[in-house]
């Protein structure tokens, strides 16, 4: 599921861009947000009128976060390219790693995995500083889109909450998307480059994520996220035409080692879990 989700987050965030010279980011993005909103009201079925406060409040969260990742993360791949956006990105998920986790193999993977980072985002004198402050910003917002998406799965029956999040999100874009789409009329085209970022990158992987995070630590879902710079370089060469420099592709494969060493000692401690409690069963 989680491998899943992020193929499909980062193909629906390659096609979203082709709309960039037409309707800009925030044009993209609020298009994005409304099928999402729609596609996911219809399949989570919310009954907000019986929420709680307590199951209210991070579903709020959610919302506003689901609004401000989006944007920061589509403004920034507009200026410094799909793979160095999604690797600044996922910094959110790897400090959810090094909190959480207790494991001395989580936290050295995540270790080597930032190091990866840091030779990404090496200054240069042609550095965007804003697209990574805004790909720092996606960040901040997707570790907390980790930690939330738990809380609601927790709180509320099936996709309810993230449901109610990503309609409240898709209204917030109301007036962005109009205000942007009457100054730039967009083709038919742009229009379904943006809709298909929604399915893609938002309806499901926003309703995958929260039956992921219901089987699996926040801090092992985001070490495994660490497969998304990769994705989304593989994604941005073969869709994009956005090429790497070796170090960086060096440095995405330090990630995906990181990622696959922290998988296997997660398999392999979870299998003798298993075979620990067979054994106590069989007495």
């Amino acid at each position: 599921m989680m491998l899943g989700s992020g193929l499909s987050n980062q193909v629906g965030a390659a096609i979203g861009s082709l709309a960039f010279s037409m309707i800009g980011p925030a044009g993209v993005v609020a298009v994005r947000q409304w099928i999402a909103a729609i596609a996911l009201l219809i399949v989570g079925r919310p009954s907000m009128r019986s929420f709680t406060w307590q199951q209210w409040r991070p579903v709020l969260l959610l919302a506003v976060v689901f609004a401000t990742m989006n944007l920061s993360l589509y403004s920034a791949i507009d200026r410094i390219g799909l793979g160095l956006a999604v690797t600044l990105e996922f910094l959110g998920p790897l400090t959810v790693a090094l909190v959480g986790s207790r494991r001395a193999v989580d936290l050295g993977c995540a270790v080597i995995a930032a190091a990866g980072v840091v030779v990404l985002t090496r200054p240069q004198p042609t550095t965007d500083y804003l697209g990574i402050g805004l790909g720092l910003l996606a960040a901040v917002c997707w570790a907390s889109y980790i930690l939330l998406n738990r809380s609601v799965g927790r709180r509320l029956p099936g996709a309810q909450g993230t449901a109610a999040a990503a309609g409240l999100s898709g209204l917030v874009f109301v007036p962005i998307g109009i205000a942007v789409l009457i100054q730039h009329p967009p083709t038919a085209g742009a229009l379904a480059c943006a809709a298909a970022a929604g399915v893609l990158s938002s309806a499901l992987p926003f309703f995958v994520d929260t039956l992921a995070l219901r089987r699996v630590p926040a801090h092992f879902f985001g070490i495994f996220m660490s497969i998304n710079p990769v994705l989304a370089a593989t994604v941005g060469l073969v869709l994009l035409g956005q090429t790497l420099h070796t170090s960086e592709w060096l440095s995405i494969a330090a990630i995906v080692t990181a990622n696959v060493v922290a998988v296997l000692t997660a398999e392999r401690r979870w299998a003798t879990r298993i075979v620990r409690w067979l054994g106590r069963g069989s007495r």
